[in-house]
């Protein structure tokens, strides 16, 4: 249906609908694109888990969709943002880990189809600020971005105002001397709203996308969110007693690397998830004036707004820091959240989702974008986005990993309602009975009880690593499908 690529909307609009909306270019949907690097599921007040503030993130799932079963394809900066510029898992280009970091690796090339390219190529304004992880031998302007700013210059203008800051406790985080309205998350935030209001003045549609660095380690947040979690107030992870028993021997091996053997929930891990708590509802506090921004345009029922993050972080759960081999929770399920008032019916969504993966088929077909006979290997929700009754999702959700700074370590994990495998073929597999072990402490991949149920899991992992061309899947495949002695 060539006619939504001029008009935007949902699959279910009707052709008078269709053709009211087509009448003006400038009705076309604008997209406000928001993401955040290390955010765990847990840690938005959406979730109901822990008493994090984010009321501006709230803003827009609770007028939208919000994905409680949301999970990275792959919880590594890079490759997460190169799945979402491609809407394919990286592994398929060599994706596999974040540049530079001890081996080399490829990425997505710019001469493929890139759906920020036609949104570009539409008409639309098109705008980037933050980390720019996508592409290293390309620019934004290869993906159909007219303005541009950098991590880089961000991070020059505060330290050309502050060159005398001085940080002393390396990742895990502390209080930033830096001013509010100079901070990281607020200079992203000013150059969205000039953004919002230069094009607003146009007759064109527009798309701003936001790449901010917040929550990822180390956090540094400004007053006044650097006091306000009180350390000694904060409820420790479930998975703070994490003995690694039975687990894959490169997980304790974390605690080696990084120095973390005697780090406690009371002797370092408390701080530093205050921090992360402050640099979280600091970044909503951000996002809130982008959203109040917004709506002072006009154009807040006439603008797409996603937001998520590429994966979480460990903060300490597990004992562990950052990311990296483990598939666990804390890093693999994300918050996701999509709103455009009078479309997206407001819905909390329990199916599960792929976020980089979903994001760009989704809002190819919320804004009319077509893209090549089977480009996309995430799903198009839009429909069910705009249905609001019903939702067509997916009963589990594969994230994937090939190892990073300590090595080379492959792993494919499959999660469902209540349970997780995890292939790890070169040491042990876990799996998790979620129901029983909602912390994800001890490994069942022994336990006779679930035999039946862990080979199930491994032929539908198998059949999606098919499916997605994972070169994982060839030698090693059968210890997927007839199963591995144990």
């Amino acid at each position: 249906m060539s006619y939504y690529i001029l008009s935007g909307g949902c699959p279910q609009d009707s052709e008078r609908e269709i053709a009211e909306k087509v009448t003006k270019m400038s009705e076309r949907p604008n997209l406000l694109y928001i993401q955040y690097d290390q955010q765990r599921y847990d840690c938005v007040s959406m979730s109901h888990i822990f008493d994090v503030k984010t009321p501006n993130l709230e803003r827009i799932a609770d007028n939208g969709a919000f994905f409680e079963n949301c999970y990275t394809p792959i919880p590594v900066c890079a490759p997460a943002r190169q799945a979402l510029f491609s809407g394919r898992r990286p592994e398929m280009y060599g994706g596999l880990w974040n540049p530079h970091i001890v081996f080399p690796v490829a990425g997505i090339d710019k001469s493929i189809w890139s759906w920020t390219r036609a949104i570009h190529e539409a008409g639309y304004n098109t705008a980037y600020a933050g980390c720019w992880e996508v592409d290293p031998k390309a620019q934004p302007s290869d993906y159909g971005f007219e303005h541009f700013v950098s991590r880089g210059d961000i991070n020059k203008y505060i330290s050309d105002r502050y060159p005398d800051v001085k940080y002393t406790n390396g990742f895990f985080g502390e209080p930033n001397p830096v001013k509010l309205e100079d901070s990281f998350t607020h200079q992203i935030a000013k150059h969205a709203i000039g953004w919002i209001e230069e094009f607003t003045k146009q007759d064109k549609p527009w798309y701003i996308h936001l790449d901010s660095p917040e929550p990822h380690l180390p956090c540094r947040p400004s007053e006044p969110f650097s006091s306000m979690y009180d350390p000694d107030k904060l409820t420790p992870w479930g998975s703070i007693g994490e003995t690694f028993e039975g687990k894959p021997y490169i997980q304790k091996q974390q605690l080696i690397n990084w120095k973390l053997e005697d780090r406690t929930w009371d002797n370092g891990w408390k701080y530093t998830a205050a921090m992360y708590y402050g640099i979280i509802t600091q970044y909503d506090n951000a996002v809130g004036l982008i959203l109040d921004a917004l709506e002072r345009s006009g154009q807040m029922e006439n603008t797409i707004i996603v937001y998520v993050t590429d994966h979480g972080d460990m903060c300490g759960g597990h004992r562990l820091i950052d990311k990296h081999y483990n598939m666990y929770d804390d890093i693999t399920h994300i918050p996701m959240a999509m709103r455009w008032d009078g479309h997206i019916k407001p819905n909390r969504v329990k199916s599960f989702a792929q976020s980089m993966l979903d994001i760009p088929a989704t809002l190819c077909g919320l804004m009319g974008i077509e893209s090549p006979d089977g480009w996309f290997q995430g799903k198009d929700m839009s429909a069910d986005l705009c249905g609001g009754v019903s939702f067509d999702g997916r009963d589990t959700a594969v994230s994937t990993y090939n190892g990073q700074q300590f090595g080379l370590f492959c792993e494919r994990m499959i999660c469902g309602e209540r349970y997780k495998y995890v292939w790890n073929p070169t040491d042990i597999d876990e799996f998790y009975d979620r129901q029983k072990d909602p912390n994800e402490l001890r490994n069942e991949i022994g336990n006779p009880e679930y035999k039946d149920i862990i080979a199930d899991y491994r032929i539908k992992l198998h059949d999606e690593l098919k499916r997605c061309s994972d070169p994982l899947i060839g030698w090693t495949a059968d210890q997927l499908l007839a199963g591995r002695k144990i």
